[in-house]
This record gives C-alpha cells, structure tokens and sequence, in this order.
C-alpha cells in the first residue's frame, strides 16, 4: 500500500479535528458548506476514472463467487442494516439511515487493496467492481425509499435528483476520460502512470471534504458529542457478522483459498465515500446523516488490515480446507 492509502485512517482523523477547529473562526463554516460538495465530486471523478465498466461480462466466468457476493451485498447487507439499526439505534433515525446509506453500497475500489494484501484473486476481484457499481445506482433510491422512508422525510424526487448528480453525471465523465486517455495516451500509460495517481487523490479530496463538513456542523457535533461513536458499535457488528457469514458461504461452496479472500472483501468493504456524497446532497436539513457516513473510512481501513492478516493467517496455517495446495499435500 502507498503511504497515503495506507494511512487513509490517519488523514480522516486529522480531518475532523482540523475541521473542528477551523469551524471555531467567524465565517468559515458558511465557506466550508459551499466547499463539501465540489471536493466530493473531485473525488468520485477520480473513483469512477478508474472503474474499468468493459469488466462486466468478464466477471460472470465465476458465477459462484459474483452471484454469491452479489447476493450477499444487495439482498443480505441492507437486511442487516435494517436490523442492527432497529437494535442499537431505533431512538436515532438519522444515524440509522446513515448506517442504512453505508451498508447498501458495496466498496468499488478499496477492496482491492486488501484482496491483493492477503493474496486473494485481484483480477477476479476486479471484474466484481462494475456490477456493485451499476447495482448499487440502480437499487440505493428503492433501498432508502422502502428502509428509510418511515424515519425521516425523503421526498423520492429530491433523492432521485442526489443520485443522478453524485454518481451518474462524475460516472459520465470518469468514463469519458478514461476512453480519451486511452485512446490517446495509450492502455498502458493510462494503467501505470495515470491509474496509480487516482487513489490519493480520492483520499486527499475526501479527507478535505469530511474536513470541510466538520467545519460547517462542529455546533451540532458539540451538541451532539457521543452519537458517531454510538454507531461505530453497529458498523463493527456488520462486519464480524458479515465475516462469519464469508467464511460459512467459502466453505458451502468449495471456494479456494484467492476466491474465499476476494469474496470476504467483496461482501466487507463498503462505498461511504459515494453514500457521503448522496447523503449531503439528499438530506441538506438532516446534518448527522453525512456525519454519520464519516465513521465508514474511519473505521473501514483498520479492519479490512485485520482481516486481511486473518486470512493470512489461515492461509499460513493451512487451515482453509478447499486450497489446492493443501488438497494436494493431503493426497
């Protein structure tokens, strides 16, 4: 991992502090809330920049592992949201949409990393990435309409129009981009000198853009002090629970040990970058659902790295049953 990829954990927390800060001096929080949303845009500009879209019928070769993982993040996940937010937050609406907001958008772009880490299958890792890109578009508006509409007010047209900004109109362009660049600039320029550029740049924009929103609300997070760490005790629990259902759906259907791993990082890592941006868009009158999302990249990085050294660990030990190269030692 590079050093800001690495330490993505590290610049968010600066972030919110440096944000908290600022926000104390007269006339920087109305600036800062003009500012969140273009760093937002630059950042999934870039995101999308980087999501090879001609990917989508490559990634049905394997069927268990993509219908599997398709299945568990679009019909699973948003079920599990639902009912670890009736548990820990019935008497917080805001933050359950939020945890809502972040566990019906599967990652498309950080899980790579940690599939790569733990020696898992990146290239079958990869054809996944369009699909939970294009499902996720296509299902977030029904998701929030059906989950999400008791809660708080969620006028279907306002939230139509948040979708169709954050994620289509940065989708066209990313894409238009990258078929120019390639075009002109050549395949392998664009994957080994432009691509790698991508992800800091992600996360410098999306560090600024959580930094400009602890600026714009730090008077309803000073009224507010405990609510985010309320919902760090649910996001934790979606993943333990999320890694026990990866590691029971592996051994159910014989995965080997590189489908095991990009399967548990498929169904783990969630988008909250892209649910940040629709949430500051769709709830301008609802502060702590952006606020909120901004526990995902807090607490994402660190626990994909443990269970990245937990599927190294069980790969080291041997004690994944369906590795060829233990199936062969045994025969």
């Amino acid at each position: 991992m590079k050093y800001v990829e690495k330490y993505q954990s590290v610049f968010v927390l600066v972030a919110i502090v440096g944000g908290l800060v600022l926000g104390q001096v007269t006339g920087v929080p109305a600036v800062a809330d003009q500012l969140i949303l273009p760093f937002l845009m630059v950042m999934l500009f870039a995101a999308f920049t980087g999501i090879p879209l001609s990917r989508l019928w490559s990634a049905f070769r394997n069927r268990r592992v993509v219908g599997s993982s398709l299945l568990i993040n679009f019909i699973w996940s948003p079920l599990l949201a639902v009912g670890l937010g009736a548990l820990f937050l019935r008497d917080h609406p805001a933050l359950w949409v939020g945890l809502i907001m972040l566990m019906v958008t599967p990652c498309t772009d950080w899980y790579l990393i940690f599939t790569d880490i733990a020696d898992g299958d990146v290239p079958l890792a990869t054809s996944v990435l369009p699909y939970n890109l294009v499902l996720q578009l296509i299902l977030l508006p029904i998701y929030l309409y059906a989950f999400a509409g008791e809660l708080i007010a969620l006028p279907l047209d306002v939230l139509l129009e948040s979708v169709l900004l954050v994620l289509v109109v940065p989708l066209v362009f990313g894409g238009t981009a990258r078929i120019g660049l390639v075009r002109t600039k050549g395949q392998q320029w664009f994957t080994q000198r432009f691509l790698p550029k991508l992800s800091p740049i992600q996360i410098v924009f999306l560090s600024l853009a959580i930094g400009a929103m602890f600026a714009s609300q730090g008077e309803v997070i000073r009224e507010n002090p405990g609510l985010l760490a309320l919902l760090a005790v649910p996001v934790i629990a979606f993943y333990a629970i999320t890694l026990g259902i990866g590691f029971g759906v592996g051994r159910l259907l014989s995965f080997s040990y590189e489908e095991m791993v990009c399967f548990n990082n498929t169904i783990l890592s969630r988008n909250s970058p892209t649910a940040l941006a629709i949430a500051v868009v769709a709830f301008p009158h609802e502060p702590l659902i952006p606020l909120a999302l901004v526990i995902g990249p807090l607490l994402e990085l660190p626990l994909l790295g443990i269970i990245a050294q937990i599927h190294i660990g069980i790969k080291n030990r041997g004690w994944w049953p369906f590795d060829p190269a233990i199936l062969c030692s045994r025969g």
